[in-house]
């Protein structure tokens, strides 16, 4: 403990350096509904709800305010003006909708129907996308990942802020039910569903020690009966063939069985629980817009946010 004090008294540290470490430490807040925890880099927020529960729209919108710029030809945008790297698991990400939700979000500020080209494919490219079929690649993508963030830094000169995976646990079952054989011979061990996923974190910290960022991950879970009864008739058979026990925290029971093995689970900082909504918000006499709840688990908070997500993006609902 001296000897680390002693070291930062007698660091050499430049202002500039103290800014830019300042900067990159301080809290920041997502947008709705992500807003109620101010988040730090470094952190691992999981986002876990059942299917069709605005997960992924959670993501596209706090990717596109990250790759948007704070001002542009003195506009303000209110953007982080970062680079955002978003691994898709579930091979289903439309591509489309971020580039309208973009779109939206540039046009909003001005007041037109005309959106600026120079704009949005700066932005665009600001975005980078990598799809993977199995963990196999899973794993080779975050090995390879710390040379093309580099790469995309030097050309960019920005770096990265948000790293996304949608969704962490697609090939869980795939792999449960596998029998991994050792690659490149006896002497290298051989994968498990449990050494998959030591790598997969082990890789995502040694990533953050070189390239500070927040980590996002999307996860598809089965609710409670608590929650939505009728979720809990349709995959009866699942969660019984599974033989997972129901994690507990130190506040409260967990609405849903978790499957994900302990390392990754202890990995995770930050927690929200996202589900539809029996509620309807009407827009027009002939249109409606689905709505969603949003729970902080992780922290616990005391209430719960609703919202909606039109073609601008999420907005809150009283």
């Amino acid at each position: 403990m001296q000897m680390a004090a002693k070291g930062w008294i007698d660091g050499d540290e430049s202002a500039a350096e103290m800014l830019g470490r300042v900067a990159t430490e301080r809290p920041f807040l997502l947008l709705p509904p992500l807003h109620r925890v101010p988040l730090r880099v470094g952190n691992v927020v999981e986002l876990v709800g059942p299917s069709a529960s605005a997960k992924t729209h959670i993501l596209i919108q706090a990717a596109v305010n990250c790759i948007l710029p704070k001002e542009w030809n003195g506009v303000h945008y209110g953007g982080l003006e970062r680079l955002v790297m978003f691994i898709d698991l579930d091979c289903r990400f439309d591509i489309l909708r971020l580039s309208e939700m973009l779109k939206h979000q540039i046009m909003e500020p001005n007041g037109s129907m005309y959106y600026d080209e120079e704009l949005y494919a700066l932005c665009m490219r600001r975005f980078l996308y990598v799809r993977c079929y199995d963990s196999l690649e899973f794993l080779a993508t975050l090995k390879t990942l710390h040379y093309r963030l580099q790469k995309e830094k030097e050309e960019h000169h920005v770096g990265i802020q948000l790293l996304m995976i949608d969704s962490i646990g697609p090939f869980h079952w795939v792999d449960r039910g596998s029998t991994f054989f050792p690659l490149g011979g006896n002497k290298r061990k051989c994968l498990s569903l449990q050494s998959v996923f030591d790598a997969v974190v082990q890789d995502i910290k040694k990533l953050l020690l070189v390239h500070p960022m927040l980590v996002m991950a999307t996860k598809e879970i089965i609710l409670g009966s608590a929650y939505g009864g009728d979720e809990v008739k349709q995959n009866k058979s699942l969660l019984d063939a599974s033989g997972l026990r129901n994690l507990a925290s130190n506040t409260q029971q967990l609405p849903y069985r978790e499957y994900m093995p302990s390392v990754w689970q202890s990995f995770v900082t930050h927690k929200i629980l996202v589900r539809a909504s029996d509620d309807h918000m009407p827009i027009r006499h002939y249109e409606e817009h689905s709505v969603y709840l949003s729970e902080w688990l992780l922290p616990s908070l005391s209430f719960r946010d609703k919202f909606t997500v039109k073609d601008a993006g999420i907005v809150i609902v009283s």
